[in-house]
């Protein structure tokens, strides 16, 4: 019952008993017990951040360039003002151990979760899949070169590790944290609570979300044309990165407004986001290009979709029949599902409660404001401007992270 320690590196990255992994995890750190924005993990996260900026690693990776910018100090010192609170009778501490279950197909998520957890003070335990590609391996090694200038304190309370699927392994940690982190889709969360906690710990889930973009006709036509350029270029990311799989990828782009200068605005979108994808030089590769035929005219057949066609193997456009053919599931990388609406407030009777995020280009706050209202909480936890659908923040699925990996404590003398 064993695990392969991937950071850090000290002490080798070959088979560590649980027991012994657990034992060197809860023992005393060098300098005393981590507590809530301890100074010792918010400098190795700063220094973890200004490594991750560095220009060679943001060339070739640059999903973790948002990734720096959210471990930069001042962030971090914003995250922890969160905590702030008035009452001098409350103290905030840490909960113990923290175990988290990042998904595969989102590799620098579990980088997310754990520096928030360190950050309110916890010790953790990270198990990354034998999946994760080339982004986790660069933040790996990353992670190495900052550690060996950090205090001892941080090799000392976090681990992260992988193990093939064992379930004595996953139980007998599982048993041992306070807090459990699962990302991934509905069934690996359930399949995870199948594995009983401490009577005092909690879980945090983040299972299968879905998520959709939106344009607002009269806030195109107002735009000029550097304005149209930057949202098609945050839209590209939205739409590319980690190959449209994440939770909070647009699967749907809804063109609301009277349809007044719809097919105009439709032709010009279409033109700058295929420059976008040549010039960054994104293709997708044959067997997906497959993937997406197969899905796409699946749904012309079903009369979900009215229209298909293609722009290369790197773009699929489908013309969705109405509201109920709204696509919530995955139908491969570059796959956008056009649907026009005469206003958000069309929208809102085909909102879920597992609904994510909209990403949105050309609305007032006033009329975000008020679709939120009609909404009355049936789904949406997040709506932000094109190219910010994939950046993490510390409010994530409606929970503040910050909050929920720590505890209050009341005081009085």
């Amino acid at each position: 019952m064993s695990t392969r320690v991937l950071f850090p590196r000290a002490g080798g990255t070959e088979g560590r008993e649980v027991a012994a992994l657990l034992r060197d995890i809860n023992g005393e750190p060098t300098g005393g017990p981590l507590v809530v924005g301890d100074a010792r993990i918010r400098d190795f996260l700063s220094a973890m951040s200004k490594r991750l900026l560095r220009a060679d690693l943001a060339r070739r990776h640059p999903e973790l360039g948002s990734l720096g910018f959210f471990l930069r100090r001042a962030e971090l010192t914003r995250t922890l003002g969160r905590l702030h609170t008035t009452d001098c009778n409350l103290r905030r501490a840490p909960r113990g151990l923290v175990l988290h279950f990042p998904p595969a197909n989102v590799d620098t998520i579990f980088v997310y979760s754990w520096a928030l957890a360190a950050l309110a003070g916890n010790r953790n335990i990270v198990r990354i899949s034998s999946r994760s590609t080339s982004a986790s391996e660069a933040v790996l090694d990353a992670l190495e070169d900052v550690v060996g200038d950090a205090h001892p304190a941080i090799g000392e309370t976090q681990r992260i590790v992988a193990y093939d699927r064992d379930d004595v392994v996953t139980a007998a940690l599982s048993a041992a944290c306070d807090v459990r982190v699962m990302w991934g889709g509905d069934h690996t969360v359930s399949a995870l609570r199948g594995f009983a906690l401490k009577p005092l710990g909690r879980d945090l889930a983040f299972p299968d979300r879905s998520s959709f973009a939106a344009i607002s006709l009269s806030g195109w036509s107002a735009a000029d044309k550097g304005q149209r350029a930057a949202a098609v270029e945050g839209f590209a990311n939205d739409l590319f990165w980690f190959d449209q799989a994440a939770c909070s990828s647009p699967r749907s782009l809804f063109w609301v407004g009277d349809s007044t200068g719809r097919d105009k605005a439709r032709d010009v979108f279409a033109a700058l986001l295929a420059a976008v994808v040549e010039r960054r030089g994104w293709h997708v590769d044959p067997a997906m290009a497959v993937e997406k035929h197969v899905a796409t005219y699946g749904l012309a057949a079903t009369g979900a979709a009215s229209h298909v066609s293609f722009s290369g193997n790197a773009i699929a456009n489908v013309e969705l029949a109405d509201l109920s053919a709204v696509q919530r599931t995955w139908l491969g990388a570059g796959t956008i599902c056009h649907l026009a609406i005469e206003s958000l407030d069309a929208l809102v009777p085909a909102i879920e409660r597992r609904d994510q995020t909209l990403s949105q280009f050309g609305f007032s706050s006033t009329e975000l404001e008020d679709f939120v209202t009609a909404l009355a909480g049936r789904g949406l936890d997040r709506i932000v401007p094109f190219g910010q659908a994939l950046t993490f923040s510390g409010i994530w699925d409606g929970l503040d992270l910050v909050h929920e990996f720590t505890r209050m404590i009341s005081i009085q003398a």
